[in-house]
């Protein structure tokens, strides 16, 4: 164990990077586990991360603007697919959701079988690299937060199955790339099943995240561990262990 990875300014942008991606994959991930679609998360980020790594063969920089829109049109092409998909295959889209992620996973794997670096590439994309988020990162995903939760609190009712596919796209594909596939999932769904069924859910399920988060990065800074398998695992542990609270601690949290 070293205290010596406790650096503000390595954890810091690491954890409002976190807290970002909970304000709006915490209400997606109650609406997901309403809708019933549990795997969309992981299908739409895998199909972001195909997207960026058909931007690197193409040779373009892991951090410019071009990679940012071959993922965002990856997720939004995913997205329309998954939408047509439910009207014409409802009753089978959650199978339909498997495959498409399995196919967008093989597809990343095919593609990068003869990059000497794509057995690391592939890690970063599922994994993540939250600890290299600087303070710049950040502004790009704020904005894109704040225009989320506008568009998802003030049109929820109009948004459609089209619209809810599309803005999940755009909320992926920005916390995909901070991320990786792994932790983007278990944000969106962990805290929100952690806080089903409580009266005020969205805060309690934030908090759950947050205190993932934070310790999560506290323990992987400590034990040199790395970060992202660390916060998902600590995620789940803290919504495990909030539902075994007995029900006055928990009104506490909330």
């Amino acid at each position: 164990m070293s205290l010596e990875g406790l650096e503000l300014s390595i954890l810091g942008p690491a954890f409002i990077a976190g807290l970002l991606i909970l304000a709006t994959h915490v209400p997606l991930g109650q609406e997901v586990l309403k809708r019933g679609i549990i795997f969309i998360d992981l299908a739409i980020a895998q199909i972001a991360g195909l997207g960026v790594i058909l931007a690197w063969r193409f040779g373009w920089e892991a951090h410019g603007w071009e990679v940012q829109l071959a993922a965002l049109s990856a997720a939004l092409v995913g997205a329309l697919v998954l939408s047509w998909m439910e009207k014409q295959w409802g009753q089978h889209q959650e199978a339909l959701i498997g495959i498409t992620f399995i196919l967008a996973a093989t597809a990343s794997i095919l593609l990068l079988a003869n990059n000497p670096h794509g057995g690391d590439s592939l890690k970063d994309l599922l994994v993540g690299q939250i600890l290299w988020i600087t303070w710049e990162q950040l502004l790009p995903t704020a904005l894109v937060t704040g225009l989320i939760l506008w568009l998802l609190f003030n049109f929820r009712q109009k948004l459609g199955n089209l619209g809810f596919y599309s803005l999940f796209a755009l909320a992926v594909t920005s916390s995909v790339q901070l991320v990786g596939v792994y932790l983007v999932f278990a944000s969106l769904i962990i805290p929100a099943l952690g806080s089903l069924g409580h009266q005020k859910s969205l805060s309690t399920g934030f908090v759950l995240g947050a205190l993932g988060y934070g310790l999560g990065l506290i323990f992987s800074s400590l034990f040199d561990l790395p970060s992202g398998a660390v916060i998902v695992w600590s995620i789940a542990l803290i919504a495990l262990l909030f539902k075994f609270l007995p029900q006055s601690s928990q009104q506490n949290i909330r």
